[in-house]
């Protein structure tokens, strides 16, 4: 079973629906024995660091999500939802992340005529081999809307950049926690080829 974490985060059903296109029932929950009986968990959303770490707390999800992880359950943050898996935010000085990798986010600079937020399509750098992109090409483009970014504190993790004014950290892989900064259930037949893959992991 695949759960998709419901803490009144936006773009949640779009997640589900794109699951679902690609035959995979995805359960939108936040029952913690749901949670922790799951095969696979992603945690998408948008909006800003710290609300997002309170309705976690609020509805107790913090704990559970950390359990589900140590039992190595295959974990898949997307935008803001991997922002939530490191350390800190520029946006929310003070509040905590989630803490399961290191690194901080910062926000996008803006020079070089280049918009924040950055929303639209940019190409990928893949550093490294990923599960999260077999068969993805480099330069491949996928959908960005965001105004603040990963900088991974262990480059090893880091399995797809993107350059914008800065050297943005836009994919991770360790152990069994994968994140996109990007929207891979609004980026076209690349993006849904990156969920497939995560959704099929052995």
């Amino acid at each position: 079973m695949i759960a998709i974490i419901d803490y009144d985060a936006g773009n949640i059903r779009s997640v589900e629906k794109a699951a679902a296109f690609l035959g995979q029932e995805a359960c939108l929950t936040r029952d913690p024995k749901v949670l922790l009986s799951a095969d696979k968990l992603i945690l998408p959303g948008v909006g800003a660091f710290g609300d997002a770490m309170g309705r976690l707390e609020a509805y107790g999800l913090i704990e559970v999500i950390r359990e589900a992880c140590e039992k190595g359950v295959p974990f898949l943050g997307i935008c803001l939802g991997l922002q939530l898996l490191f350390e800190e935010s520029e946006e929310s000085p003070g509040v905590r992340g989630l803490g399961l990798l290191k690194g901080r986010i910062r926000r996008l600079p803006a020079k070089d005529g280049l918009k924040v937020p950055d929303i639209g399509w940019n190409s990928l750098s893949l550093p490294r081999e990923s599960r999260l992109f077999t068969g993805i090409e480099q330069g491949d483009f996928v959908y960005f809307v965001h105004s603040y970014y990963l900088e991974a504190r262990d480059p090893g993790i880091v399995t797809a950049q993107i350059d914008y004014g800065v050297t943005v950290d836009a994919a991770v892989e360790e152990g069994n926690l994968f994140g996109c900064q990007f929207h891979p259930e609004k980026s076209s037949r690349v993006g849904l080829a990156i969920l497939k893959n995560f959704l099929e992991l052995a």
